[in-house]
């Protein structure tokens, strides 16, 4: 027997900025308010708008990566994540076409290609009228093979600017208006330094939320929406039958709170698989770690924002840092890092946190490193290799800091091929049992990380 992947839809945007997260925030939010069971992906490796999605749809987001993920990984992934929903909704990351490839073969468009989506674009018409339509022409006619089925209308400027819009489409393209969105301070989300201010450290995101919900159920057809969902190539996928959890040798503890809410449902999932039990802990309001633990992960995120409450609760602190010392086995990544650091630095204040790596982390007003990144293993790397593995492992940074004062001899776990890491081409700092890297990791099959740090928390508690 064999199933039918749902409904899916990718949405994108002609360029960044356009509104596109905030309409599919809004359009996801609206299909599950009709009962419908939403599956939200994301394209490329980001942690905010997945977060947005998972708390409008309420289930996790996936993300589809074709740096860190081979195709087949991505369809895989897609196939199996959709397997049980009414409509899949990916959202595409900066412009249709764009890329690091001169071909696109890392685009959105190539992923709705490889996914058989249709493609629904979100154009900011600002200050456009009829010069919206040699723009759908061009986006049309760059790719005749892929299908744009629909538009939505953006930041429209009232009634009338909308009826111009509307006629110009229908006349010059034929592609159908799914909906036309009014500019209004209900479709914004409060952003900063990194983008949006992510949905686990807003405490409103819920109210935020409804407010994209009920703009766009109200401006935007969304009974057309469904049915281009609905009308796509048949995908036949193998029935599927996920591997059970295998039961739990294991005590991981993962820090997840406002600070910290970087984490890929993937690699949560594979620490799991790899016989972890996870303890979910807050470094802002607990009082220490749980008992017994393991392991530590502490994922990526905005301690800076955060760094006066993680500085007051120095119990916390203390009993990572006491733990540290006694050889517990750590994972940090990136906010992570800041967090194990000596002190977060932030305009002009200092403020004191966990201490076990010799150095400062200081955040600068323009990026320290960004985009894609390319890893060589160096003869210090603390974690068994379970498997011949290529060598150059790949993942990703974004991060205005820089550990700086570093003091005493260093190991380090990478040298940086492509990227910026923690400056001098090396990224990973190693201090006893804990591993500390801007690097932003995914496990899968380039780099199964999970279970390798799952191995090494066993190794350390059978010495």
């Amino acid at each position: 027997m064999s199933y039918r992947a749902a409904p899916r839809l990718l949405i994108s945007a002609a360029h960044k900025s356009s509104g596109k997260t905030t309409v599919t925030v809004g359009l996801a939010a609206a299909l599950a308010a009709r009962g419908l069971v939403v599956q939200p992906f994301k394209k490329g490796p980001d942690y905010i708008d997945p977060l947005w999605l998972s708390a409008a749809t309420g289930r996790p987001c996936r993300n589809l990566d074709f740096h860190t993920q081979p195709p087949k990984h991505i369809r895989a992934l897609f196939e199996s994540a959709s397997r049980d929903a009414d409509i899949s909704l990916i959202e595409g990351n900066k412009g249709l076409y764009d890329g690091v490839d001169l071909e696109g073969s890392n685009s959105s468009a190539s992923l709705a290609q490889w996914l058989d989506a249709p493609v629904v674009l979100v154009v900011d018409t600002s200050g456009m009228t009829r010069g919206i339509a040699p723009l759908l022409l061009g986006y049309r006619g760059f790719d005749p093979s892929l299908r744009i089925a629909g538009v939505i209308l953006n930041k429209v400027g009232g009634p009338r600017h909308e009826k111009k819009l509307r006629e110009v489409v229908a006349h010059y393209t034929g592609i159908p208006v799914l909906g036309a969105v009014q500019r209004a301070s209900a479709m914004r989300i409060m952003e900063r330094h990194l983008g949006l201010v992510p949905a686990n450290e807003e405490t409103e995101a819920q109210a935020a939320i409804a407010q994209l919900r009920d703009c766009v159920a109200a401006q935007v057809d969304l009974d057309a929406v469904i049915a281009l969902a609905g009308d796509t190539i048949p995908v036949e996928v193998s029935p599927h039958h996920a591997a059970a959890a295998p039961a739990a040798d294991l005590r991981i503890a993962v820090i997840r709170d406002a600070a910290f809410g970087f984490y890929y449902a993937d690699d949560l999932e594979a620490l799991r698989q790899a016989g972890a039990e996870l303890l979910f802990v807050d470094a802002l309001g607990d009082a220490k770690l749980p008992d017994h633990v393991d392991g530590l992960f502490i994922g990526g995120g905005f301690p800076e924002t955060q760094a006066e409450r993680l500085e007051a609760n120095a119990g916390f602190r203390a009993d990572v840092a006491a733990k540290a010392k006694a050889g517990l086995p750590i994972y940090a990544e990136c906010g992570g890092l800041m967090y194990l650091s000596r002190a977060i630095v932030w305009n002009g204040e200092r403020r004191a946190m966990v201490g076990i790596l010799p150095g400062d982390a200081v955040m600068h007003a323009r990026p320290q490193g960004r985009g894609y990144v390319r890893l060589r293993e160096t003869a210090d790397f603390p974690w068994p290799r379970l498997e011949p593995g290529p060598g150059i492992t790949p993942a990703h940074e974004f991060h205005h800091s820089r550990i700086e004062n570093l003091t005493g001899e260093m190991r380090f776990a990478y040298e940086v091929v492509r990227g910026a890491g923690m400056g001098q081409h090396r990224d990973g700092l190693i201090v006893g049992n804990a591993l500390a890297n801007y690097a932003h990791m995914r496990s899968v099959g380039a780099s199964p990380w999970a279970a390798r740090f799952a191995a090494f928390c066993r190794g350390v508690r059978g010495h």
